[in-house]
């Protein structure tokens, strides 16, 4: 029998909520978007901020609103601003199943959508960008799929695809020059994946305001990234209607990066009849794909045996990764940084793309970053002092400018070996370590707050990942949008 309901006791309740005041001023999809950003599922979240599950479905469908004392919950837990809640800046979410990521085995669903919202706010951004700035248009080539793209079109029909897709985007010979410049002057949007996504391989969107190429954060390598930017052009071309994620879709795209790349009329009378490492690495440099794909092209085109294949695999497999005969780092997109300095100063750029966008700054430079933007720190010059006495005297005071900047004590989460470690500017050693980057950030961030200083997150290869400021009412970068 169902205990009776206290009707006395639900309205001290309800009292108790109204005291606290509602936010008013909440867009549901901004919370959604935050959530995903952070990986985390409706049960943890809503156990951080004091709530249940259910209440954060609520807020997410706009069912109900979250108090101001829940709203500061979920300011702290997600590590946004307030003002990221506030209504009037749409961000238009994109729907996983027109995601082509490579394998669903190998990531999370969370993992997936954390990757997903990190391009939702590529197309934010690019967005508010074209408020300003006309960017190229989308050409990509209206390629004469067969309705039963989804099924196997054989080698020849992938190859003839291809081939198409070069004469139209203008490389009809030789090697394509720069894989990523070419999807950005046809229109496409091209970013790295950072940190947070460092587990999800490359995939592609086209259901957004352009298409969009997300590379994968874990491959420092110019030759496999160049092929997975073609690969996911073959997604964009080939697969408009295609379920992402098949086994077969993933080959027809392959099939049509290996093509794109290196056609098999220029290039199967120059691969070897045998495992000659020395000509592969060769066709390496001049094709600019790997040495793994260069062994694939000999044995798909019939140039070497499967046996010889298979050595050639385990050879390879014994070298790992990264293969020998680096072709130097990945390919970098240019088109974001370039329309921002159309813009004027950078730094006003960004806080103008910030209010447009109505997201925080640090959104705005992550973005920026992964669409190939770089940090510019002041240079002192010491080997030209003696023939310009004043330019000496203005170098010396910019370095101690910067030292005393540098100087009072942020916390710099970075990587060093095997382990993550904390240390404070100013210290010689860290004040602690971690296994993993999530904890050592978690403890950086503690620092920070008790000291009431920044907070800096380094990337993997030591480049600035994020930074956030403690208390945050001394954070000049926050949106006031």
């Amino acid at each position: 029998m169902s205990q009776p309901i206290d009707l006395g006791k639900a309205r001290r309740r309800a009292a108790a909520r109204r005291s606290a005041g509602i936010a008013v001023d909440f867009d549901p999809a901004r919370l959604t978007l935050a959530r995903r950003l952070a990986a985390l599922p409706r049960t943890r979240l809503g156990k951080a901020v004091g709530v249940t599950p259910s209440a954060i479905t609520q807020y997410e469908k706009g069912q109900t609103k979250p108090t101001l004392a829940v709203l500061d919950g979920l300011v702290e837990v997600l590590d946004v601003p307030a003002e990221f809640f506030r209504a009037g800046h749409p961000v238009p979410a994109l729907s996983a199943c027109g995601a082509h990521f490579r394998s669903l085995r190998s990531t999370t669903a969370l993992e997936r959508e954390c990757a997903l919202s990190f391009a939702e706010l590529a197309l934010a951004v690019l967005a508010a960008v074209e408020l300003h700035v006309e960017l190229p248009a989308v050409r990509l080539p209206a390629l004469d799929i067969p309705t039963d793209s989804t099924g196997d079109l054989g080698r020849s029909g992938i190859e003839s695809l291809a081939r198409e897709a070069r004469d139209h985007l203008g490389v009809t010979f030789g090697p394509v020059p720069h894989v990523v410049r070419l999807l950005e002057a046809h229109g496409v949007a091209v970013l790295r994946l950072d940190e947070a996504s460092r587990k999800v391989d490359a995939f592609s969107h086209q259901q957004g305001s352009r298409p969009l190429v997300l590379l994968s954060a874990g491959k420092e390598d110019k030759a496999r990234s160049r092929f997975d930017g073609a690969h996911e052009l073959g997604h964009l071309l080939m697969h408009h209607d295609a379920d992402p994620g098949s086994r077969l879709v993933e080959q027809q795209a392959h099939a049509f990066a290996a093509e794109f790349l290196a056609p098999a009329a220029q290039i199967v009378e120059d691969l070897p009849d045998r495992l000659d490492w020395t000509a592969f690495h060769r066709l390496k440099r001049r094709w600019g794909i790997s040495l793994k794909a260069l062994v694939m092209r000999a044995h798909t085109l019939g140039r070497i045996t499967s046996r010889t294949y298979q050595r050639g695999m385990r050879q390879l497999a014994a070298w790992g990764l990264p293969e020998p005969g680096s072709l130097g780092p990945p390919e970098a997109p240019v088109l974001l940084p370039r329309a921002v300095e159309l813009l004027g100063s950078r730094d006003k750029a960004l806080e103008q793309l910030a209010a447009d966008a109505g997201l925080p700054l640090r959104q705005i430079e992550r973005i920026w970053r992964a669409s190939g933007g770089h940090e510019s720190r002041p240079t002192l010059d010491l080997a030209n002092h003696t023939a310009d006495p004043d330019r000496q005297s203005r170098d010396i005071n910019n370095a101690q400018e910067e030292e005393t900047t540098m100087s009072k004590g942020d916390i710099h989460t970075s990587k060093q070996g095997d382990r993550w470690i904390n240390k404070a500017e100013g210290n010689e050693r860290a004040s602690n370590s971690a296994p993993t980057k999530a904890e050592a950030q978690a403890a950086g961030r503690k620092m920070a707050v008790d000291r009431g200083v920044e907070h800096v997150v380094h990337n993997q290869d030591g480049r600035f990942g994020q930074r956030n400021t403690y208390p945050r009412s001394r954070d000049p970068r926050s949106s006031k949008g």
